[in-house]
């Protein structure tokens, strides 16, 4: 299966900088190694995950030597398990060991993020919820953990900022309500999204034309009931999105709400790092 990954220069850039802030102005310990040796390499993953980052793991080695080799045995999207050989690494000896914390920390960085997803994906698996991300990313690497979401099956949603409006309780307190902030939004050509929370609110937020809603903290019976206030207002144009102490214990929950869309937080902000290991070979 193929995913949209970043431009191969967002990606460099990526690299370098983490490159830039490990080595700084050379790695003292890889020079203890004769600058033409060459070495073989594999990478193990110790637990059950879901791979993704070889874009950026194979960035990390080739930014420090270009002829660095590296077969993959398995590819992003796939299952893997314990003890699981990834792929295997051949080249230049100083490249690889300079390469390999910043190639792994990228690697078990995104995985997790993509297996956190497939997790969730699972358990609303035969619901029409569609799991989405939100901008609480690790700074700096935004575009590379949502290309992670997308890998583990779940869906980006505005990248920034800059691409989709979502008012939040702060935006209608400042615009000085929903109206005027709906008002306000609609002279832009961007999508738009509002935050309610609670019935009320999304009334007033459906009669004002609203298609994109955002629930934030509804109890289950609180969805519920919003699914049928926007089905009885809207005829089903208006996409609901749950959001808010979503947990895997939960989602199947919510999402049989009736609820389009759930966004989670989790899934790039509270993830634990897959455990892979490399080792040279030969």
């Amino acid at each position: 299966m193929q995913f949209m990954l970043p431009a191969a220069t967002t990606i460099m850039q990526q690299v370098a900088a983490a490159l830039a802030e490990d080595m700084g102005a050379g790695d003292l310990t890889a020079q203890l190694i004769a600058a033409d040796k060459l070495a073989t390499a594999q990478v193990i993953c110790r637990e059950s995950a879901v791979l993704c980052g070889s874009a950026w793991f194979e960035a990390c080695f080739h930014h420090l030597h270009k002829d660095i080799a590296i077969r993959w045995l398995a590819h992003d999207g796939d299952p893997i398990t314990a003890n699981q050989k990834i792929c295997e690494i051949h080249g230049n000896a100083r490249a690889i060991l300079s390469g390999e914390r910043c190639a792994l920390n990228f690697l078990q960085l995104l995985s997790a993020t993509a297996t956190l997803t497939r997790r969730y994906i699972e358990a609303v698996r035969g619901t029409k919820a569609v799991v989405m991300d939100t901008r609480k990313t690790i700074p700096g690497l935004r575009l590379a953990q949502k290309y992670a979401v997308t890998v583990g099956g779940g869906a980006n949603q505005r990248i920034g900022l800059f691409d989709g409006i979502l008012i939040k309780e702060n935006h209608i307190a400042a615009a000085g309500g929903i109206a005027q902030a709906l008002a306000e939004a609609g002279k832009h050509d961007a999508p738009i999204q509002i935050e309610v929370e609670n019935l009320e609110q999304l009334q007033t937020a459906l009669r004002c034309g609203a298609k994109l809603i955002l629930l934030d903290n509804f109890d289950l019976a609180g969805l519920r009931d919003a699914v049928a206030l926007a089905g009885e207002l809207a005829d089903d144009q208006v996409q609901l999105e749950a959001s808010g102490g979503i947990t895997l214990a939960n989602i199947r929950a919510i999402a049989e709400t009736g609820v389009h869309r759930i966004s989670i937080g989790s899934l790039t902000k509270d993830i634990s790092a897959v455990d892979l290991s490399m080792r040279i070979v030969v």
